[in-house]
């Protein structure tokens, strides 16, 4: 199970605001392109997004993913929040949390991360080493999330395991317009390529 957190789409981004005229556009398409790419994962049984934007959810669902509205302020407490309710349901289920900024993102570098993990608690950090992009509970391990600044370092203080691959798609979140360029070199899922007028692959989502 994957849990995917976005913001309400007013406060969402807010770094790339300039980036492009339709700012929520940009959002939206950054979200359905890292989507596409988790929901062919063969390890991910279902992905949930979490976001208290009834818009975000609408196209969530529409994508073939699920959608919980905890909104507690806190993005650590949503995803508590969420992961307890999974639990509840799912036993013996998995958690992890991947980002919603992921444009570039191929099912194959995040099943390659997912093996890596080998059923430990891990977390692969992003491209400056500092945030994490992807965090794995492991089966049987509380999901205890700590984003923020330096996730990274604050993930390992917690005991999570630092994976380390050559998956450059999934290390590269989108958070101002130069990250963008960057995703944009690896190639562009189907709808943010579009809309940004830029090459796309079929391997970073259908």
């Amino acid at each position: 199970m994957l849990l995917v957190p976005v913001k309400p789409l007013a406060a969402a981004k807010s770094r790339l605001r300039g980036a492009h005229a339709d700012h929520d556009g940009l959002v939206l398409a950054l979200m359905q392109d890292t989507l596409a790419a988790a929901l062919a994962a063969g390890p991910v049984v279902h992905t949930l997004v979490v976001s208290p934007d009834d818009r975000v959810a609408r196209l969530a669902e529409r994508a073939g993913a699920g959608a919980c509205a905890a909104s507690t302020g806190s993005l650590n407490a949503d995803l508590r929040m969420a992961a307890e309710l999974v639990g509840r349901r799912c036993t013996r289920a998995a958690i992890g949390v991947l980002p919603a900024d992921l444009p570039a993102l191929r099912t194959s570098d995040l099943e390659a991360a997912i093996g890596a993990a080998e059923g430990r608690r891990s977390f692969v950090p992003d491209r400056e080493g500092t945030g994490t992009t992807l965090l794995l509970s492991g089966r049987g391990l509380p999901l205890d999330p700590r984003y923020g600044p330096a996730s990274a370092t604050r993930h390992i203080d917690s005991g999570a395991h630092r994976l380390v691959g050559s998956w450059s798609s999934l290390a590269c979140d989108v958070d101002a317009p130069a990250d963008l360029a960057a995703a944009a070199s690896l190639g562009l899922g189907r709808r943010t390529g579009l809309l940004l007028g830029e090459p796309t692959t079929a391997a970073a989502g259908p």
